[in-house]
């Protein structure tokens, strides 16, 4: 493919997200791309920028997450961006180290204002017809043998075994997490979204991210699959301060554990949480991997003019 198909596809898949957006009250922002702050992650690696004369690094984004909570909090409203974000060391027929994520923020909704959006978006982009919700329980229960929000990590890692994958070793306290994420990216993933994009909700609270949690404990979070591939993830924000410091601390704690650094604490973004933050709905879509899909592509590579190497 020449790079004008390819150029024409890109515009042609965001004029359609921008109607959809804008049709519901969106507006259309833009966040910077080089920030002092970053939202420490526990497996997700920013790249560090160091200017000429500064001593502390700024970040890269691995996302606009950040600073698009800090607009939500000065009072923005429902927000989306076509946002360039970064991550070391990701590279592959579905990742790179740059790419491009749809992001978006909508207070006051909750995941049952997710699903029409989602299937909207993906009628006009691909083509398909509804989407299929799937709980946690039932798509691990079918797809790999056991219930996760009741398995302890002994029967997650029989599992993973069942299923004729070597797990690589890790702390004691990291076991049932990565149990859980070997049997969602070599199981249960592969087989989601077939024919039918799929919605998957009812997180274990391990897994929330910042997701807030139910009255029962699970995370209030989804992730969308289309063919197998994972297309976008968001939850009902949590916005309380504290918790959110307790949730880096937590993440950078996995960080040092498995031998990385841990990242500053984003101090802007903790402190727009609290009062200031409204309650509502966060989502982010790998827009290269939508048009991957709408173009009939193997691999980004197929729908992009540039990759890492450029």
């Amino acid at each position: 493919m020449t790079a004008r198909p390819i150029l024409e596809l890109r515009a042609r898949i965001r004029r359609l997200i921008r109607d959809v957006f804008e049709a519901r009250g969106f507006l259309e922002v833009d966040t910077p791309a080089l920030s002092r702050e970053v939202l420490p992650e526990a497996h997700i690696d920013p790249l560090a920028v160091f200017l000429a004369g500064e001593s502390a690094a700024r970040y890269l984004q691995a996302s606009p997450e950040a600073l698009m909570k800090r607009l939500l909090a000065l009072g923005s409203g429902a927000i989306y961006q076509f946002a360039q974000s970064f991550r070391a060391g990701e590279r592959g027929d579905r990742h790179d180290i740059e790419f491009c994520l749809l992001e978006w923020y909508q207070p006051e909704a909750t995941l049952a204002d997710v699903t029409p959006l989602l299937e909207t978006l993906c009628t006009a982009t691909l083509g398909t017809t509804g989407i299929t919700t799937v709980t946690c329980t039932e798509a691990f229960g079918s797809l790999a043998g056991v219930d996760p929000l009741i398995a302890s990590s002994d029967e997650l890692e029989r599992a993973v075994a069942r299923h004729g994958i070597a797990a690589p070793a890790c702390e004691d306290r990291d076991r049932w997490d990565r149990a859980f994420e070997i049997l969602l990216g070599e199981v249960v993933q592969p087989q989601l979204g077939r024919g039918r994009p799929a919605l998957l909700v009812g997180w274990p609270a391990s897994q929330a991210a910042f997701a807030r949690l139910d009255a029962s404990g699970t995370a209030r979070r989804f992730e969308l699959f289309c063919e197998g591939v994972e297309l976008a993830n968001g939850w009902e924000e949590e916005t309380g301060r504290e918790e959110l410091e307790r949730r880096i601390a937590a993440a950078n704690a996995v960080r040092l554990r498995s031998g990385r650094e841990p990242l500053p604490v984003p101090a802007r973004l903790v402190a727009a949480h609290g009062e200031a933050m409204p309650q509502g709905i966060g989502g982010a879509l790998g827009f290269d991997r939508l048009v991957m899909l709408a173009g009939g592509g193997r691999t980004l590579r197929d729908v992009r003019c540039f990759h890492a190497e450029a």
